[in-house]
């Protein structure tokens, strides 16, 4: 499926599903894109989705439709192609040509654990679990917050309770259909890091493994460690000593960070957006 992406300043600010044959980009509420600018005529420009090709064509604009930078009429868009309109861009980006580019964003920005510094790993994984363990001593305790009842409810407290037997551990040899899903702890959310700005906007990366290590070396390196209380990141190096990565707009500093859904997290120049699924 081929998308748009909606950018001003290299900022993303929206994604479209191409999912129609005919989309209108122009200024007025009844496009399919719209861009309120007045840089942008009400109808601007059109594109068509005849079975795998998509056609764009200016609608006699008054400041032009340019692809790459050059002033069309008519042009059959290809996978990459950046739609300046006014001052805004439209990236178009095909799904199944996109493949490579989202191996080529990991190769840029993601390190293989054969290049990793085991004595930094090591720093990242006990930074995570202080955090961690910090983030479940800060929850309250349930049975040690007091509860003030009525009187009708305090009736029979001191009466004798009859015990009730503690039902036997489970196996972890035991099926699925075994245990009881009331004993069972919620399984953590899927997670991935969106790109928001330069020339990977828009694209992916799920975040599946217990460690992934992000950034430039020499440049800036951070971690997010996936635990069973959520994702943390954690600083791992810099070119610069206390150039630390920042979560919506704040460094981090040396101790672990948890994120939390909608974070914006940026390192090395990339801004990035952190989506629990």
């Amino acid at each position: 499926m081929a998308r748009l992406f909606l950018s001003l300043d290299n900022q993303v600010l929206a994604e479209y599903n191409m999912t129609k044959e005919r989309y209108t980009i122009g200024r007025l509420p009844d496009n399919d894109v719209r861009i309120d600018n007045p840089a942008v005529s009400g109808h601007h420009s059109l594109i068509i989705n005849i079975l795998n090709d998509s056609f764009l064509e200016d609608l006699n604009s008054t400041n032009g439709t340019y692809v790459n930078g050059k002033l069309i009429k008519k042009h059959a868009l290809q996978h990459g192609d950046v739609i300046t309109i006014g001052h805004h861009q439209l990236r178009f980006s095909d799904q199944v040509a996109n493949e490579p580019e989202q191996d080529e964003f990991e190769k840029t920005m993601v390190i293989p654990a054969g290049q990793q510094n085991a004595v930094q790993l090591a720093k990242v994984e006990k930074a995570a679990d202080v955090a961690a363990a910090a983030a479940l001593k800060a929850e309250p305790d349930e049975a040690a917050v007091g509860v003030k009842l009525g009187a009708d409810e305090a009736v029979g407290l001191d009466s004798p309770k009859k015990s009730t037997p503690r039902p036997e551990p489970v196996a972890h040899t035991a099926t699925t259909a075994g245990v009881d899903p009331s004993m069972a702890p919620a399984a953590l959310p899927l997670a991935k890091l969106q790109v928001l700005s330069g020339a990977f906007a828009g694209r992916e990366l799920e975040l599946t493994k217990a460690l992934t290590t992000l950034g430039r070396p020499g440049v800036q390196v951070a971690a997010i460690t996936r635990r069973a209380e959520g994702y943390y990141v954690v600083h791992v190096e810099s070119g610069k000593k206390g150039d630390f990565p920042l979560v919506n707009g704040k460094p981090i500093g040396e101790q672990a960070r948890k994120l939390a859904d909608n974070d914006v997290l940026q390192l090395a120049g990339v801004k990035m957006g952190f989506f629990s699924t």
